[in-house]
This record gives C-alpha cells, sequence and structure tokens, in this order.
C-alpha cells in the first residue's frame, strides 16, 4: 500500500482561476486541468527564476517529486496551448501557507488577517462577498 501523497506548499494563490483561447465560444471548447501545485512550479521556475532544487525546497518536496510536477504542467500547457484548449487552475494536492481569501465582486486576494478594502465599487464586504481559495 502507498503512503499517503504529502501536501505540497503553495505561497499563494493564482490571481485568476483560469485562461480561455482568444476568439472561441466557451461551448466548444475542452478543459485542461492545471492543480495549484502545478501552476506554483511554473510560477517558481520560469517566472521567479528559481532552480528546481530552491523550488522544491519552497514547495517542500523533493527535486525530484518537483521535476515530475513541474513537467505535468509543461505537458498540460502545452496541450492546451496546441489545441486550444480552457485552462482551468483548480485541485491538485496543496496547502497554502496563509489563509488567502477572494472578494466574489472583484476578485482581489487578500489574506484573512487583512481588513477587506473596497477596491472596485464593493463599498461595504460582508462575508457572503467573500470566498475562501
Amino acid at each position: 500500500m502507498p503512503r499517503k501523497c504529502k501536501s505540497r506548499k503553495i505561497q499563494y494563490p493564482p490571481r485568476m482561476m483560469g485562461f480561455k483561447p482568444f476568439g472561441m465560444p466557451l461551448q466548444v471548447l475542452e478543459f485542461v486541468n492545471l492543480h495549484f501545485e502545478e501552476f506554483e512550479s511554473l510560477r517558481l521556475v520560469n517566472y521567479e527564476k528559481k532552480s528546481h532544487e530552491e523550488a522544491a525546497t519552497i514547495m517542500d518536496v523533493s527535486r525530484p517529486t518537483f521535476t515530475r510536477i513541474f513537467n505535468n504542467a509543461l505537458l498540460k500547457l502545452t496541450k492546451a496551448l496546441v489545441e486550444g484548449n480552457v485552462i482551468k487552475i483548480e485541485g491538485g494536492n496543496y496547502e497554502f501557507d496563509s489563509n488567502w481569501q477572494r472578494c466574489k465582486i472583484c476578485f482581489k486576494l487578500f489574506e484573512d488577517e487583512e481588513k477587506h478594502q473596497p477596491c472596485c465599487g464593493c463599498k461595504q464586504y460582508n462575508e457572503q462577498e467573500l470566498f475562501k481559495i
């Protein structure tokens, strides 16, 4: 019996929930599901310019595990670009360093400890206008 998969550490959630190809109606497109830890691996290596070793340490996984996560992310991203699929960022085996929430009106991200500042016309916020990530 294999052991339980360890949660991957993620510093903060992505700003968006996915991407859609330009000029194509959503009804005719297929979806590719990119997990949060796969998004994080792409962000750390390609955006933050970290080595696989550094990124593995940040995500609290071994370097070979990080490489598998990263390669899966590249395959999914490539498939979506070549086939014109929607990329949906959700799910996976992860945990955030902080408790993140998103405003349902403006979609701004903020940490649980912060006060949500009206930033888009959401003059008053209440718990119904927030959702936990």
